[in-house]
């Protein structure tokens, strides 16, 4: 009792520790998750630290900073980042955190500067976050290069950045391979953000990638969506129709042709990416399904190349296609609360009111964002009630659902240093 004591007082989440492993080892495979996994604040704080600040997630994209002195923020809990462009094009992330006595450095979303600068005491950074100026306060013996920022892990790759919070990074460099291969036809050095909304919805994290992961309820949710969008990206689906394996494979025939990849292509099931057909007839998500921007992506030789999908647990979706792309960050504000970022990207050239409307590029997915905002809110409201209990899964169309909580259980007890090979789920 006294080391169980003991350990709580080092620790405030140890018993929510023992208490979240044990509901992961005996929970329903193919059921939803049991209800403190969406509303109670401890099991949120050990979210943010197993997950969030241990596993690599989407930050933004390199088209956003594109020269020296450009950066952009975000907030990863209580962990507010910066990202920066520095010499010969490296890019840096730090925690945005004076080392003299931890004011934010960079206050705005995004801006340009020649120097990082606390507003706080004037303390000066090099982008490279070597400290350059601490004033002449700090006495002869102060030496400069102890109070350095200290650095967040980067990778970028097919325009992508990814940032990740822990000392000992998991591994994705065949990811990062295949992803920049896939993205190679966009020339992701010549896109520019062409408009972006952010919405807060009043829902767990988890209900909100739950929600992506299946379109279950589009039938009954998303008639915007529906006018370009299949219902599945694989021709494996018990689902997919032999009009639609015809239309695949006489798609894919073309894509050979123009050396675009499409393969489906998994890593584990954290990250997906498959390029599938629209609508037969409909090249863009759009409202009339005909391209939202008339300057094509890269190399791309036409407006009809479906859409490249691309997934990355635990926070991002996206879609690509001929004419524009459209990128989704999910960023965890509280037990249920989420800020959804999109961003929609256009050639770099594409000129606005010319090329493209953005009120009509976004017109599809800004009603899809509300939509599922609804969804997860009203989700989340009745997962709050003494009611609930955790309900199955559709195998056969929510078996995305079922992927992503399979990969959130497994890493949640990996990063909790649980051996996984000794772990038993329930089955369901």
């Amino acid at each position: 009792m006294e080391k169980h004591v003991l350990n709580t007082m080092e620790d405030p989440l140890a018993a929510a520790r023992e208490s979240t492993v044990e509901m992961l080892q005996t929970r329903k495979r193919t059921f939803s998750l049991p209800q403190p996994f969406y509303n109670d604040a401890r099991l949120f704080a050990l979210d943010m630290q197993e997950i969030f600040e241990k596993e690599w997630l989407f930050a933004g994209m390199t088209c956003e900073i594109p020269t020296k002195g450009n950066f952009m923020t975000l907030d990863v809990g209580d962990n507010p980042i910066v990202i920066v462009r520095g010499g010969e094009g490296t890019i840096h992330a730090f925690h945005n955190v004076c080392r003299h006595r931890g004011s934010r450095l960079c206050t705005k979303d995004k801006g340009k500067v020649a120097k990082l600068v606390c507003p706080y005491h004037q303390w000066t950074y090099e982008l490279d976050g070597r400290l350059l100026f601490a004033g002449s306060d700090m006495g002869s013996d102060f030496n400069l290069d102890q109070f350095g920022l200290k650095p967040v892990h980067v990778r970028t790759a097919g325009g992508f950045i990814f940032i990740n919070l822990s000392d000992e990074p998991p591994a994705m460099d065949e990811f990062l391979e295949t992803l920049e291969h896939y993205l190679e036809p966009y020339q992701m050095d010549n896109v520019k953000v062409a408009t972006e909304s952010s919405i807060v919805e009043q829902a767990n994290w988890k209900l909100v990638i739950e929600n992506n992961r299946e379109c279950y309820h589009c039938n009954g949710a998303h008639p915007e969506l529906l006018n370009s969008l299949q219902e599945f990206d694989d021709t494996d689906d018990p689902r997919a129709t032999p009009a639609y394996k015809a239309l695949v494979a006489r798609k894919q025939a073309d894509w050979d042709r123009e050396q675009v990849p499409y393969q489906l292509q998994r890593f584990g099931q954290r990250n997906r990416m498959t390029r599938t057909p629209m609508l037969d007839g409909i090249v863009s998500m759009t409202m009339d399904g005909k391209p939202g921007c008339d300057k094509l992506m890269g190399r791309l030789p036409n407006a009809d190349m479906g859409s490249l999908r691309i997934l990355h647990l635990p926070n991002s979706w996206n879609h690509f296609m001929g004419d524009h792309a459209i990128v989704f960050r999910v960023l965890p504000l509280g037990p249920q609360k989420t800020l959804v970022t999109t961003k929609w990207l256009v050639h770099k050239d594409a000129a606005e009111g010319v090329d493209y409307d953005p009120d009509q590029l976004r017109r599809v997915w800004d009603a899809t964002n509300d939509q599922d905002r609804q969804l997860a809110e009203e989700n989340q409201r009745g997962i709050n009630s003494k009611a609930y209990q955790p309900g199955p899964y559709s195998e056969t169309y929510e078996f995305g659902v079922i992927d992503f909580v399979d990969w959130y259980a497994t890493r949640m007890l990996e990063n909790l240093e649980y051996d996984t090979p000794s772990l038993q789920l329930a089955q369901g």
